[in-house]
């Protein structure tokens, strides 16, 4: 079943980074380096261009279409409750299908006894995250606890509050407009945790959470992660224990974790939540959301651990849960029906192994290229290390091969450090992923490595110009 998602006709004029609009232009967006392609209809894995030609949409969109375009479930569920009723507010109407979401969803991802908050995106969701771990501190009778500690390599929403707490450095707010918000710690990642006393980082890189914690320990609410890194760094995990002692050392200051998941929960890595990998990780409140709604439809959710909903509850506190488009039967029908795709075809849990022999080939095929300098991941989602100033390149080329992938860029602490994401959909075939090694390598092979590019020139983050790299996101103006 084909589904048009675009207009077809002829594509509007695109503009060159830094050069004036045309008069007929309208959309302000972010952009990329390269022109964008001239899009028709998705269907699948596939992107059908105006030209006739097609490419493998192997990052999922923004890694979020996880069951593919035009899925004729989703399509049906959507269209069907749009008939029926696309708008009913929880707190009038008995929210039926909102509550077979929230309790199909915790089932799935192994948290049955957890509340959830739905909401409309990722960002709100963080918010709502936060907004309640403040609650439930103040409940337990912690009234000064309010700050919220991120690493130094985060991205966490396109809000002020969310941006002010992110730390990637092409993300970060202008100082006046940061709301006195940075981050608190930095990650346990090569070349990124500051003042490591090992070669490698360990799980007792840990302790730089413990320093931040030092600091007025009983203002912290929580500490808020990513399990593993989305597209600021390019898929990078913290050592085996880790996460399992941020948790320890949390729970001994009275300070909650929280689990930014928006992007690796519901099946991209290969479990339903990221953080599934490590023992003794799950936190007190997760956030999802791209894999939720799968591009269809945005919605996110909290899973709020019960003894935090109790403590809640019982404070009688009035709970901020609403929002004009936070919880509506449209939204919970796409729900359902993109975790009936995820659970019918396995891919909570990589069923069928797909994910894991899509990274043993990646390795594999990209092992002698000199470019790639790391290749790191797991499931359905790749960080593919690129050698400095080979990214537009490779951007181009990879294109040329019928691939579209997603850059990433800046996440160093001098402003450096670029490459590809690799997310194709959870439902892409055997034949899909092959397709994608397969073209991925010639796309790649002649691009120089490290030792053949001249040295870069020591540039501060604050001085590197916007269109030296491709954006990865919104700019922040």
């Amino acid at each position: 079943m084909t589904i048009p998602v675009s207009a077809t006709g002829p594509a509007p004029a695109v503009q060159p980074a830094g050069h004036a609009a045309q008069a007929h232009d309208r959309l302000l967006a972010a952009h990329q380096s390269l022109p964008p392609l001239p899009f028709a209809r998705a269907e699948g894995s596939w992107l059908h261009l105006t030209d006739g030609r097609r490419v493998l949409d192997a990052a999922s969109g923004l890694i979020c279409v996880n069951v593919g375009h035009g899925r004729p479930s989703v399509v049906r569920a959507l269209t069907e409750q749009a008939t029926t009723g696309a708008f009913a507010s929880p707190g009038a109407l008995r929210p039926g299908l909102q509550e077979q979401l929230a309790r199909r969803l915790s089932r799935l991802v192994g948290r049955p006894d957890d509340r959830v908050v739905l909401a409309s995106t990722g960002t709100a969701a963080v918010e709502m995250a936060i907004c309640l771990a403040r609650l439930a501190q103040r409940a337990r009778g912690g009234h000064r606890r309010h700050r919220v500690l991120t690493a130094s390599l985060s991205y966490h929403g396109n809000s002020a509050l969310t941006l002010g707490l992110s730390g990637h450095r092409r993300r970060r707010p202008h100082p006046d407009d940061a709301m006195g918000l940075a981050p608190a710690f930095d990650p346990p990642y090569p070349d990124l945790h500051r003042g490591c006393r090992h070669a490698q980082c360990r799980a007792d890189c840990a302790d730089a959470v413990q320093d931040a914690l030092r600091e007025d320990p009983e203002s912290v609410a929580a500490v808020l992660m990513e399990p593993v890194n989305g597209t600021t760094g390019g898929a990078y995990e913290a050592p085996d224990g880790y996460l399992a002692r941020v948790r320890s050392l949390c729970a001994d200051q009275g300070v909650l974790t929280l689990h930014d998941e928006v992007l690796t929960g519901l099946g991209r890595t290969g479990r339903p939540l990221a953080a599934d990998h490590w023992p003794g990780v799950s936190a007190d409140l997760t956030v999802l959301s791209k894999g939720l709604g799968a591009g269809y439809l945005p919605v996110s959710a909290v899973l709020v651990a019960p003894h935090l909903a109790e403590d809640i509850l019982a404070a009688g506190a009035p709970v901020p849960m609403m929002g004009t488009m936070s919880a509506t039967p449209l939204q919970a029908a796409v729900g359902l029906a993109v975790l009936d795709v995820l659970e019918d075809t396995g891919a909570l849990t990589d069923a069928q192994g797909l994910g894991a022999g899509l990274g043993t080939d990646l390795r594999r095929t990209l092992a002698d290229v000199p470019a790639v300098t790391d290749v790191r991941g797991r499931g359905h989602f790749y960080g593919i290390e690129l050698a400095p100033g080979t990214l537009n390149e490779a951007m181009r080329r990879t294109r040329a091969q019928g691939l579209l992938l997603y850059p990433f860029n800046g996440y160093r602490h001098d402003g450096g450090g670029e490459g590809l994401i690799v997310a194709p959909p959870l439902t892409a075939s055997q034949d899909e992923l092959s397709f994608l090694t397969e073209h991925l390598r010639p796309a790649l092979q002649d691009l120089p490595g490290p030792a053949a590019l001249p040295a870069p020139a020591h540039t501060s983050p604050a001085t590197v110009p916007s269109s030296a790299l491709p954006m990865t996101h919104s700019p922040v103006l």
